[in-house]
């Protein structure tokens, strides 16, 4: 391990062509008069000449620890393996992008209480959160308690003072599967999710509007297990159909793996559209057909209006991101045959 005695504050001066006061207010937080980049490489000789072994002690001692706190719903439906889920995994990937491009650092927890967030916000002096999975009650509950900006993502909820939102067209995405799904001749359409509420239901709208009639809905439980054993027992139900609208890629992904140990082809027997455009749905044969959402222009909007927050903690605003169809070949064109 390097001797932080051996390095002095002049040495690490002398190295960036900065002055000592420079590397010393960094040091100790004091860099209002300071530019981010320098600032940052600053912090980045500090660290590889082992004169600070640990930057978050300097960081916690700000006012302004630069932390962003991410904070997941740990639901039981992801059976304690919430990173492992293909969308929270790719949205914690995009804002850890957008977060140090800002200049800021990510710190990710899952709680399934939302007030456990008070504690964890004060001891490690979070600078803003990001809030993911919680209902519209427990985000009002918790900025009762806290002074804190925090962005909601993906909530579904009506507008609430000093709290921002950015969600994604949730009817918008249901009514093109339907229509798509419309197009290729399919009437007998099966819906699959595990609630009947928030943003399923609007999904599930949609999709009925864009088929001009009413799809079939089963909802199904919330760990794998007992789904399997679920589609197991409603087989015989779901091959009436020509095709399935799953509310996500999981989902979806999940219900095809099924469906072809049970020797049903994909998509020359069932046809499936899944939900939220992830890697996941490419990587499966067939490329899985899903209505997509731009990951990255969602992390980047949570990002400007966490930094809006930051400096306006009284502002509040909701934006609603556009999606689209993303054309695989999990769907059959079943018009060909009539």
């Amino acid at each position: 391990m390097w001797d932080e005695n051996k390095v002095r504050i002049i040495d690490i001066a002398e190295e960036l062509g900065v002055s000592t006061a420079t590397v010393s207010n960094v040091l100790h937080g004091k860099t209002k008069k300071i530019s981010d980049e320098t600032v940052k490489l600053v912090e980045k000789k500090l660290e590889e000449r082992g004169y600070i072994p640990n930057m978050a002690a300097t960081l916690l001692a700000r006012n302004n620890s630069r932390i962003i706190g991410v904070i997941v719903n740990n639901h039981k439906k992801y059976e304690g393996r919430v990173f492992e889920d293909s969308f929270i995994a790719a949205t914690l990937n995009f804002l850890l992008d957008e977060i140090e491009k800002s200049g800021y650092f990510m710190m990710i927890k899952k709680s399934r209480d939302i007030m456990d967030i008070v504690s964890f916000s004060t001891m490690w002096n979070l600078s803003c959160m990001i809030l993911i999975g919680f209902c519209e009650d427990d985000y009002q509950n918790l900025r009762d308690h806290i002074r804190i900006p925090f962005v909601v993502y993906d909530g579904f909820m009506r507008q609430r003072e000093r709290i921002c939102n950015v969600t994604i067209d949730d009817f918008l995405g249901g009514r093109l599967a339907g229509e798509y799904l419309k197009k290729m001749g399919h009437k007998k359409v099966l819906c699959v999710s595990d609630n009947e509420i928030c943003m399923d239901a609007e999904r599930y709208k949609g999709l009925c509007e864009g088929l001009e009639r009413t799809a079939d809905f089963l909802a199904v439980p919330m760990t794998r297990r007992e789904r399997l054993c679920f589609y197991e027992d409603k087989l015989d139900f779901i091959k009436t159909h020509t095709a399935v609208f799953a509310v996500s890629d999981e989902y979806a992904v999940e219900l095809m793996n099924f469906l072809l140990e049970k020797r049903i082809r994909i998509p020359d027997d069932i046809s499936v559209v899944g939900f939220d455009g992830s890697s996941l749905s490419q990587k499966v044969f067939p490329p899985l057909t899903t209505i997509k959402q731009d990951t990255a222009e969602r992390a980047n909007k949570v990002v400007e209006l966490l930094c809006h927050m930051i400096s306006e903690p009284d502002f509040s605003e909701s934006i609603c991101l556009p999606v689209e169809l993303l054309e695989g070949a999990s769907v059959k064109n079943v018009t060909l045959l009539t």
